[in-house]
């Protein structure tokens, strides 16, 4: 499948009818019972690193950035997605802290001004194609937004060098044909690498098949 087709197929399914159950489906189930993170460990990686200036990349539906222990009553927010609806889906959901919404791939440049103190990437690199060393493209357009000691955080769920189960195997196996994940060589140490390239203080943690992960921006 040629990349671009790729890079469709893995937001195009989130249409508004998967978005109203993805909470329920993903973040409920599958979290819990498949890839074996509870939901509340995505959840503690938010409220430990989101800061009073904050971009989003692949946002979802949202459910964290609501949920989340925000350091002041009003941050700025800005949320990135390639897939309209999403977008539309997690500003609806954040609405009262009035967040900006760019529509775009975050395989290429970002069309985005100012400085960041903090990023987000939960649930991202598993949708893009390709390798994660070249996933990792993602991380060289969000270094230059980000302010020096800017916290870099997010999760992916990983398949070459996790332990998992015949029916997280089977559900990966059916998402990597549909070009819904590709992650079918994403390992935790290629994870580690990337991230050791281009921040300081990285840290990442296995729970099941997902990797959290967070680190500190250097100064440019």
């Amino acid at each position: 499948m040629h990349q671009d087709r790729k890079i469709e197929a893995g937001q195009a399914v989130y249409s508004p009818l998967v978005l109203g159950i993805y909470d329920f489906y993903v973040l409920g189930l599958s979290n819990h019972l498949l890839w074996r993170c509870p939901t509340r460990e995505l959840q503690k990686l938010y409220d430990r690193n989101v800061s009073a200036r904050h971009i989003d990349v692949g946002v979802g539906t949202g459910y964290f950035l609501k949920k989340a222990h925000w350091p002041v009553p009003d941050p700025a927010i800005t949320l990135v997605d390639l897939n309209p609806n999403s977008l539309r889906a997690a500003a609806q959901r954040i609405s009262r802290f009035s967040p900006t919404e760019v529509l775009a791939n975050a395989l290429d440049p970002l069309p985005v001004a100012g400085k960041f103190d903090s990023a987000g990437l939960c649930y991202l690199f598993h949708c893009l194609p390709g390798p994660l060393r070249e996933k990792g493209v993602v991380l060289s357009h969000l270094q230059p937004l980000l302010a020096p000691g800017a916290r870099v955080f997010g999760a992916t769920i990983l398949q070459g060098s996790a332990p998992r189960s015949f029916a997280a195997q089977a559900l990966m196996n059916a998402y990597n044909r549909r070009g819904i994940f590709s992650n079918a060589n994403d390992r935790i140490e290629d994870l580690d690498a990337l991230l050791r390239y281009q921040f300081d203080d990285v840290e990442i943690s296995l729970h099941g098949t997902v990797a959290l992960f967070q680190a500190t921006a250097r100064a440019l």
